[in-house]
């Protein structure tokens, strides 16, 4: 067995590679335009070769061209495949010793992807197969997507919104972060403090492609902070981005008046959809996103290494 990534010759099969799998087949034109972009080169397809046969493949993401590749969105192997958590557990190997690291693999499902049998089928095998890799840190992400049909929300009265630099941005990120349900927060915090964990949250907004002048702060009626607002986007086009409440403030509505604001900032500039994630354990956002008319149309599991 043969591992190694792909190469301008596999293109063809690269494309096509994984078109029966029930799991997050992008489809060729999607594919095809992640390989122009750079988001998934070649370069980071890493394929499994029983002699000149492609019997595996993982799909690596980057944010550019020039960057390593931060996560992992697509594994499969040939349905004929006698362990085929075995194999991709092999390239898994391979790939993760070549990169340097072993980026979060995230796996697009439906909201209702326990009850598919051959979905479920399907996860069931990668998971055994990250297992092996030690990637068994799991986190299942709620997937929200609004639409103008739900409505644009109006402004809360009790808030005034304002933009404002980064060193207050970064003060607020810093604020909202305490007693956070995110799970990726907590995290953080707990590898490498409040506020090394807050330039990096805040560092991801900054580097997408969302326009930075949309941030915003939230100040009630007594020139209290009460939360920050960033919409912002990605490649597939505007998303939530982040909104967070400051503790003393949590428990008056709050994040639905963030979260309207971010709503009413794309819906001004023409966007027919805006997408958004929260964790399965986020119940008060996932209310707030259920609230505003955003739909639960799918579900993110993220797969990370242990510990």
């Amino acid at each position: 067995m043969l591992f190694r990534p792909a190469i301008e010759s596999d293109l063809d099969r690269v494309l096509s590679f994984g078109s029966n799998d029930p799991l997050s087949w992008p489809g060729v034109d999607r594919h095809r335009d992640g390989i122009a972009d750079g988001s998934w080169s070649l370069s980071n397809t890493w394929l499994a070769l029983d002699g000149d046969t492609l019997v595996a493949m993982a799909r690596f993401w980057a944010p550019s061209p020039t960057e390593a590749p931060a996560a992992m969105d697509g594994l499969y192997t040939d349905a004929s495949v006698p362990d085929r958590a075995g194999l991709a557990a092999d390239l898994l190997t391979h790939a993760h010793e070549a990169i340097g690291k072993k980026p979060e693999y995230h796996m697009f499902l439906s909201s209702q992807w326990r009850d598919d049998t051959p979905v479920a089928d399907a996860v069931a095998w990668r998971l055994e197969a990250l297992a092996k890799v030690g990637m068994t840190d799991e986190l299942e992400r709620l997937r929200y997507k609004w639409t103008p049909e739900a409505g644009v929300p109006d402004p809360d009265p009790r808030l005034e919104f304002r933009p404002a630099d980064d060193a207050a941005f970064l003060d607020a990120f810093c604020k909202v972060s305490a007693g956070s349900l995110d799970v990726g927060t907590q995290q953080g915090i707990a590898a490498h403090g409040v506020e090394a964990e807050a330039r990096e949250h805040m560092g991801v907004y900054l580097e997408m492609p969302g326009d930075r002048s949309w941030w915003r702060l939230a100040y009630d009626a007594n020139g209290s902070l009460v939360g920050l607002a960033i919409p912002s986007a990605n490649n597939g086009g505007p998303v939530v981005g982040y909104l967070g409440v400051l503790p003393e403030h949590r428990g008056k509505g709050y994040v639905g008046s963030l979260l309207a604001e971010i709503t009413r900032c794309h819906a001004e500039t023409g966007a027919t959809t805006i997408t958004a994630d929260t964790d399965t354990v986020n119940i008060p956002m996932a209310k707030a996103f259920e609230r505003a008319g955003y739909a639960n149309f799918a579900n993110r599991l993220v797969l990370g290494e242990a510990g």
